[in-house]
């Protein structure tokens, strides 16, 4: 990859001193769909910027549960890597390839020299803690306030705008576990969204009407 290309894929750093480094100090990696990239209790060796693709971040309780809280998208990295770097604490969260992701790893070693010498590092730590913060703060209130159908129509609303299409390649399961419920009660209002006709139920499948945003909304 050049300094042209990776500036393409990080518009928000435009100094080449940092390009360089971040290309010089960094690997690209090509990582498949479902891939498991950190686990809870793993040490991190490396902070994790998308260049291309998306990965879910989510948290896991002691049963194995999970509870999502973010996506990485392009442009992005992880507030809890960096945080577990500067305190040099194993993983809280487990992250895993959404889609088919390009991403170029940071080693750990080298975050407090580019904090110290790139402004526009620095300026990228900060904006990420605060967008990740208030999206922390959007999964705790949905699950402390919103009832599961509710929070069941966002989730379909997110899915949909991360991956660009009207139709979700899932499971019931699956959707249970990330919003930490049973996956009978999934089925259910699952079922119910499909009578009024603003989703479609296939195997493993979600087809989902252009206007369900608008539709829920109302």
């Amino acid at each position: 990859m050049t300094i042209e290309e990776l500036k393409e894929a990080l518009p928000n750093f435009t100094d080449p001193a940092l390009l360089e480094q971040l290309l010089t100090q960094g690997q690209i990696m090509n990582l498949k769909a479902g891939k498991v990239l950190m686990e809870p209790g793993q040490f991190i060796k490396m902070v994790p910027i998308v260049l291309s693709g998306s990965i879910k971040i989510s948290r896991m309780d002691d049963e194995g549960r999970e509870l999502f809280l973010y996506y990485l998208d392009a442009g992005e990295t992880c507030a809890l890597s960096l945080t577990c770097c500067s305190s040099s604490k194993p993983s809280e969260i487990k992250a895993v390839v959404e889609e088919d992701t390009i991403l170029i790893g940071i080693p750990i070693a080298v975050i407090d020299h580019f904090s110290d010498e790139f402004k526009q590092w620095k300026d990228f730590v900060a904006t990420t803690y605060q967008s990740r913060f208030q999206e922390m703060l959007v999964a705790l209130d949905a699950v402390a306030f919103k009832r599961m159908d509710e929070r069941l129509m966002q989730y379909i609303v997110t899915k949909m705008k991360q991956h660009k299409t009207n139709e979700l390649s899932t499971t019931h399961q699956e959707i249970a576990n990330e919003l930490t419920t049973s996956r009978e009660v999934v089925s259910r209002l699952l079922k119910q969204l499909e009578k009024k006709k603003w989703i479609e139920l296939g195997r493993n499948v979600i087809y989902i009407r252009d206007d369900f945003e608008e539709l829920i909304s109302k």
